[in-house]
């Protein structure tokens, strides 16, 4: 295996983040041909041009910021570990990148991340928030820590990834007050006709929900689908309809003037931390985790 030259990323890394080869020559000391040269040789070996020229300004490729990250964290891990080694606390906060896929209710996706925060020492969170596809492209390239979705990855999905299931829940069916208490009564058959909110339909609970109400034989009038859980929440307190949210946020939901209208014990929505790690192990995401299963699922 080849190795990467540290003083080669070390010139590089220097140039990005001081924004031109004389700022980057002044605080290393070097000729701008000598740091230009070196460069050229990090270049040649990764294969990729780091830098374009437009005008008199460096500017980063699309390889290059990749690079810069990479650089970024390679020298402040060397930073720590020199502090470290010297008996100085870092003073640098754990840092979290967390993406936290849309259809996922927000006050699961903060309860989730909350344990996170209250690790010892100074904890920085990172959120967020996209379709699933999109934050799991970023994760593969490590500009996540981990994803956060009622969805595992499945087969289909070309990224390197494993699910952790972090617990899940019966699904129960919310509309405003006067409404829920209406519709309470003879449920699940009062649902049939009723204007319904829906996730979309590339989302697993929206798939469980179209098979329970085939089963059931009921026909609601679909007036709205939704990626964001949070979207479709906003309608709903509009009064356009009624939705389907995970039982354990009950008491969210009364806080916003909803009522329970009935249960749905056969329909399980799940909740996923999925990361690169078979075994998690990052401090962040294992406190995540193991609060999940222990007290918000447990």
């Amino acid at each position: 295996m080849e190795w990467i030259n540290y003083h080669h990323l070390l010139y590089f890394w220097t140039v990005a983040r001081t924004g031109s080869i004389s700022k980057a020559s002044q605080e290393l000391l070097l000729s701008p041909p000598t740091i230009s040269s070196q460069i050229s040789r990090l270049e040649d070996q990764l294969g990729e041009k780091l830098f374009v020229r437009t005008g008199r300004r460096l500017v980063l490729t699309e390889a290059g910021d990749i690079a810069y990250r990479y650089a970024e964290e390679i020298f402040s891990l060397g930073r720590e570990l020199t502090e470290t080694l010297h008996g100085h606390p870092t003073g640098h906060p754990l840092r979290l990148r967390v993406g936290v896929a849309d259809p996922l209710p927000k006050w699961i996706a903060y309860h989730l991340i909350n344990p996170a925060l209250q690790l010892p020492g100074s904890v920085r969170v990172i959120c967020h928030e996209h379709r699933p596809d999109r934050l799991l492209a970023e994760l593969a390239v490590n500009d996540l820590d981990v994803v956060l979705s009622d969805a595992p990855v499945g087969p289909q999905v070309k990224v390197r990834a494993f699910n952790h299931q972090l617990g899940d829940c019966d699904v129960a069916f919310y509309g405003k007050r006067k409404v829920a208490t209406k519709l309470r009564k003879g449920f699940p058959r009062s649902l049939d006709g009723i204007a319904l909110l829906l996730p979309t339909e590339d989302s697993s609970l929206r798939i469980s929900l179209d098979q329970w109400l085939g089963q059931q034989q009921i026909r609601p009038l679909i007036v709205g689908e939704f990626d964001d859980f949070s979207l479709l929440r906003t309608f709903a307190e509009a009064g356009h309809g009624v939705f389907a949210a995970p039982s354990i946020i009950d008491a969210e939901m009364r806080q916003y003037g909803f009522g329970m209208i009935g249960r749905v014990r056969a329909i399980r929505w799940r909740f996923y931390a999925i990361s690169v790690e078979r075994r998690i192990k990052n401090p962040a995401v294992v406190a995540i985790s193991e609060a999940a299963r222990r007290k918000i699922f447990g």
